[in-house]
């Protein structure tokens, strides 16, 4: 029920939908109650002999049943139509909110979920609120005027008969309870089994390149197959439940109609019941054991959609942990000034990434990072665009918290080239002008001709409208680079953030990057990670890290000079050239 209020609230908006379908079901059910009785009237008529005035009835209650037929034409598209309208509405508003909701968390959220399982939760699991509002809850509310209608009318009837119809009801109802319980966890089964194998398709096909590259397509066939096994494992135990459960019912609700017809038969018999009375029986019977014979598939519908829905709440019930903070300014007129005070970050208790970071980078500087792989250069990057927050002490824009200002306005500040560059799958134009969608192609080539990429684009066959297919694999590593470059340059931020931007890269496209980050100098604050300190030379600072502190910092020449971990990495690699 607190899940039903929950969606309740969000289906408020479709009140007008919903209350059209409500009322069309309930002329539907009274139509549908009205003809049995129509039916009975007609054949009590014909009992009873032929004269003009018997003839004139039939020919009136015929109209009428004609009518109330195309009434229920009518009632039923309006009941269907616009509950399934209002149902896929709201399914369409969920699926926008949980993945709003998914793309607002703190990367810390993602380091355990799996690409698939979220589609899976965006897509999947949300589809079954429609069942929910198109099937169950107009079932429901159907079947319980149906049942409650009927009696009154049966009870009109004879009370007798009417009392003994309800014998298997109670039998019903409590099996009803015993497979609802049984069946609840096989759905949730299924539907985090399906959620699985969501995720391993998805994982199988960013990595299709490894996987012929290394000859696994048995095993990953194997991985899949086991996958779909498992699901299909999972819904066949609940069905085969429900295929048991199906025909109990059917079997209790027979039981009423052998009820109706032994015991009516003798009533008839004694003369106690008309022969109209009991076709009336006969002919509500079926309408009242409909229902309740229903009732399996409803519950196994409830269950699937409570399972659905429950992996929706998780999703929309789970905390952010970056979020602004209730006093949280706009960042404006950003100068580039950053500062680390003290600070100290750990993914996980007691396993200490930074340690202690202090530094000062003025506007317009290049500050580099250097050091050892997996020292927490690329996490001290990235809590400066507060994907993460820090454990202990501050960081600092333009002598500003970054906590206290609002996301947005801190991140439209800061123009990130990640060494494993993402590009949609889009045109070159496209993922330039990702950074400022109002861009006009001017200004977009404008950063390619920045970034050195624009005499490369010429060259292909569709120049700036040339797709680069997923993830950019039609491009080689260097021009995707320089893409990111570009993309960077357009946004105008104060702050770039070049993360091994010359990573993987020839010497010669090397030569073009460093073209392109040495052209940015001066304009902007950069704060560059780089393994090849040949890239961060004329760095303002640079900062040497060491399991996860500062171990030194100077210009290039200051730290050559010094003796120290920067001197020997820079040896080492003068020794591999």
């Amino acid at each position: 029920m607190r899940l039903l209020w929950r969606l309740g609230k969000e289906a408020i908006r479709y009140k007008a939908l919903y209350l059209i379908a409500i009322i069309s079901t309930f002329a539907l059910t009274l139509i549908n109650l009205a003809a049995p009785k129509l039916l009975s009237a007609m054949t009590a008529l014909v009992e009873k002999g032929q004269t003009d005035s018997y003839l004139n009835k039939i020919y009136q209650i015929t109209g009428t049943l004609i009518g109330l037929y195309l009434l229920r034409i009518l009632f039923r598209y309006l009941s269907n139509y616009l509950a399934h309208k209002a149902a896929w509405n709201l399914v369409e508003d969920i699926r926008v909110k949980v993945y709003h909701k998914i793309q607002t968390f703190s990367m810390s959220f993602f380091h355990d979920k799996q690409t698939g399982d979220l589609m899976s939760r965006v897509v999947n699991d949300t589809a079954t609120f429609e069942l929910l509002y198109a099937h169950i809850i107009p079932d429901m509310l159907t079947n319980i005027v149906t049942v409650v209608g009927i009696m009154l009318i049966l009870l009109t009837i004879n009370v007798k008969l009417a009392l003994l119809t309800c014998v298997p009801i109670p039998f019903i109802l409590i099996s009803g309870w015993i497979f609802s319980t049984k069946i609840r966890p096989n759905f949730k089964k299924a539907q985090k089994a399906i959620a699985e194998l969501n995720a391993k398709l998805q994982d199988n096909f960013s990595g299709i390149h490894e996987i012929q590259a290394f000859g696994q397509e048995d095993y990953e066939q194997e991985q899949v197959m086991e996958g779909a096994h498992h699901y299909t494992k999972a819904i066949l135990h609940a069905l085969n439940m429900g295929a048991f459960f199906h025909p109990g019912v059917e079997f209790l609700s027979s039981a009423g109609t052998v009820i109706v017809v032994g015991v009516g038969g003798i009533l008839a018999f004694r003369g106690e019941l008309s022969v109209s009375d009991i076709i009336a029986f006969l002919l509500y019977l079926a309408l009242f054991y409909a229902p309740i014979s229903g009732l399996a598939r409803i519950l196994e519908d409830i269950q699937q959609a409570y399972a659905g829905a429950e992996r929706v709440m998780t999703i929309l019930d789970t905390p952010n942990d970056i979020i602004d903070a209730p006093d949280a300014v706009e960042l404006q007129d950003v100068k580039g000034e950053i500062s680390f005070e003290n600070v100290n970050f750990h993914y996980e208790q007691e396993v200490p990434v930074l340690r202690d970071i202090s530094f000062r980078c003025k506007p317009g500087q290049m500050i580099a990072l250097v050091g050892p792989t997996g020292v927490g250069k690329t996490t001290l990057t990235q809590l400066i665009s507060r994907f993460y927050d820090p454990t202990e002490g501050r960081v600092l824009i333009d002598g500003k918290d970054i906590r206290q200002a609002t996301l947005q306005s801190l991140r439209s500040n800061i123009a990130p080239v990640l060494q494993d560059t993402f590009l949609f799958n889009g045109t070159i134009a496209e993922n330039i002008g990702y950074a400022d969608p109002s861009a006009s192609q001017e200004e977009i080539i404008s950063a390619a001709k920045a970034a050195r990429i624009h005499d490369n684009i010429l060259e292909m066959p569709n120049q700036y409208e040339t797709k680069v297919g997923e993830r950019g694999m039609r491009l080689s590593g260097g021009q995707k680079q320089r893409i990111a470059i570009a993309r960077a340059i357009l946004r105008k931020a104060p702050i770039i953030i070049l993360d091994e931007a010359t990573a993987s890269v020839d010497v010669e496209t090397e030569r073009e990057i460093q073209k392109a980050i040495a052209d940015l100098a001066g304009t902007r604050t950069i704060v560059a990670i780089a393994h090849r300190l040949s890239t961060i030379q004329n760095s303002d600072l640079i900062l040497v890290l060491e399991e996860g502190r500062i171990v030194q910092s100077g210009t290039h020449e200051e730290l050559l000079n010094t003796e120290g971990l920067y001197k020997r990495l820079n040896q080492v690699q003068n020794r591999s050239l």
